[in-house]
């Protein structure tokens, strides 16, 4: 007890505390590597992101909720010092998940920048181009099947918020 009030004195207590710290060994994912440094590496991101998303006009929606986002993740990851608690503030996976998605959010930034999606005039129209050839059958054309008639009458029922009298209220089948 003696040895270790003097090592908390000492300052050898908040290098204990640092040793104790969570490591993270494996990501569980295979071929995604743990990053040691993943906080450091965020925030240079997500700043690096904030400032190329400036060549995005400002009223765009793509600029819009990039920003929104990238703001919020920045700050969690400022506020916070442990990778756990990154991960849990944000929800969206682990730190080494959120590096590669802020990767290629840099390189979609880029792509936008060069297709300017936003630059096509409002009286541009396209060429409609029409192709009779039947699809080969083997082919899937994923057409959405019929919907039962529980759906029609749920919407009925919310749309009119009334449920008929004589009839009970549909119910969800899970």
């Amino acid at each position: 007890m003696f040895l270790r009030r003097v090592m908390l004195r000492g300052g050898m207590g908040a290098m204990m505390m640092q040793a104790a710290k969570k490591v993270k060994e494996t990501t569980g994912i295979v071929g995604l590597d743990v990053v040691p440094n993943a906080r450091e590496v965020l925030v240079s991101l997500y700043t690096r992101t904030l400032k190329e998303i400036q060549a995005v006009p400002q009223d765009e929606g793509y600029r819009k909720a990039v920003e929104s986002f990238t703001r919020h993740r920045l700050q969690v990851c400022q506020e916070e010092e442990d990778w756990e608690a990154i991960e849990k503030r944000l929800g969206c996976g682990q730190v080494e998940e959120l590096i590669e998605e802020a990767q290629d959010e840099l390189k979609l930034i880029g792509k936008m920048i060069e297709w300017e999606p936003w630059g096509v005039p409002e009286d541009y129209e396209c060429e409609l181009i029409e192709d009779d050839t039947s699809i080969p059958k083997h082919v899937p054309q994923h057409r959405p099947c019929q919907l039962p008639e529980e759906f029609f009458k749920t919407l009925e029922a919310v749309s009119t918020e009334s449920v008929p009298k004589n009839e009970p209220a549909p119910q969800v089948k899970a």
